[in-house]
């Protein structure tokens, strides 16, 4: 995935229940690192079937924009539908999940673990946080579901259950398209 640069991310899609591969450039020929299920992206830009990501720690990629998840383009309003009315106990999950991950991490470091230990003690763990000023993105693996918080209550943001029956092919955009201005 190529580096992007920019003010602050707001994610605009999820990536599909299943994941999805991803391209380097609009090119079946060049893919890179597959996308991790329910992953928040921000959609940049468009190409025909092409959707031109951007992930929360800055990386891009080019995937099929066909099979992203939109997101409501704003988040709840604290006035909205009522919510989880606390995000501490997710949020002390996502802190356990990290903890864990960390220790995990310094053991293989330290000659502790070798990495088919590191894989088996590390292969439940899910944590997805987004933190951006008073808004959070936090993902609930207990749930299947990224929930949205504003500071007083989480409210479903984005779920990894099946919505319309649309399943994600794994397949690359087929039609290539040809850069802004020709033909």
């Amino acid at each position: 995935m190529s580096r992007a640069t920019g003010p602050g991310f707001r994610p605009t899609h999820v990536v599909p229940p299943r994941g999805m591969p991803a391209w380097e450039t609009p090119d079946p020929a060049r893919p890179t690192v597959p996308l991790d299920p329910l992953l928040p992206v921000q959609l940049v830009e468009r190409r025909g079937d092409w959707g031109h990501i951007r992930c929360a720690n800055g990386w891009a990629a080019w995937v099929d924009g066909r099979h992203l998840v939109a997101v409501p383009e704003d988040p709840p309003a604290a006035e909205g539908p009522a919510g989880t009315a606390d995000p501490g106990p997710l949020l002390a999950r996502a802190a356990e999940a990290l903890a864990d991950y960390r220790s995990a991490v310094e053991e293989l470091a330290a000659g502790g673990l070798d990495g088919e230990e590191f894989a088996d003690r590390t292969r439940d763990l899910r944590i997805g946080v987004v933190v951006d000023g008073e808004s959070v993105w936090l993902y609930d693996p207990e749930e299947s579901r990224w929930v949205y918080g504003d500071g007083r209550r989480l409210t479903t943001y984005a779920t990894d259950r099946a919505v319309g029956g649309a399943e994600d092919t794994g397949h690359a955009p087929t039609r290539l398209v040809a850069p802004e201005g020709e033909p």
